[in-house]
């Protein structure tokens, strides 16, 4: 019969009642009928969109996974690196300062203690020396050096080895001085 039902005896107290078998409210059965409804309805005159699930568009086109190596694998760092310094063209500067860190190989231990290398601004690399003796003898080896560079830097990298003695002392002291003064003759004996 259509709306009607029958009321089942009460549970043994040793048995448990399946959920399927307990009755419902009445009440909270109509209502939640009544709410369906009502929402079809709205659904219908268009007052309310059901959610549709979009999948995330795509970055850069249709990509196909395949089994081999693409850009969106994982990539050394090496690589990486290099393409990072190509690409903001940092690659004459690293590789200048690799020089620098490889300075006694290049000129050899007993004048790497002497002679350091200090700045490298458009092709021409800075050198200062320990004493005027070490300049000299720098000086002379500027064109073997220029070689030894361009060698591992690449031709065009260095046009110019600047050399400079060391920082040395000022006897000028205070606002007034002496012109065409020889200087404290008399100090070192």
């Amino acid at each position: 019969m259509k709306g009607s039902f029958s009321v089942p005896e009460p549970p043994d107290s040793s048995e448990s009642v399946p959920e399927s078998d307990v009755e419902h409210d009445k009440q909270g059965l109509e209502l939640a009928k009544s709410l369906a409804a009502r929402l079809k309805q709205q659904a219908a005159k268009g007052g309310i969109m059901p959610v549709k699930r979009r999948r995330r568009p795509r970055i850069g086109g249709a990509q196909i996974s395949s089994a081999r190596p693409d850009d969106r694998d994982p990539q050394q760092l090496t690589n990486t690196l290099g393409r990072l310094m190509r690409d903001q063209g940092w690659e004459v500067d690293v590789a200048v300062h690799g020089v620098m860190a490889r300075w006694p190989s290049i000129v050899g231990p007993e004048m790497a203690e002497h002679c350091k290398p200090e700045s490298y601004d458009d092709t021409v690399l800075t050198v200062r020396t320990s004493s005027t003796a070490w300049k000299v003898q720098l000086d002379l080896l500027v064109p073997q050096l220029l070689f030894r560079l361009n060698d591992e830097l690449g031709d065009g990298t260095v046009t110019q080895v600047k050399v400079l003695g060391p920082n040395t002392y000022t006897w000028r002291k205070g606002p007034r001085t002496i012109r065409g003064g020889r200087g404290p003759r008399d100090t070192y004996g």
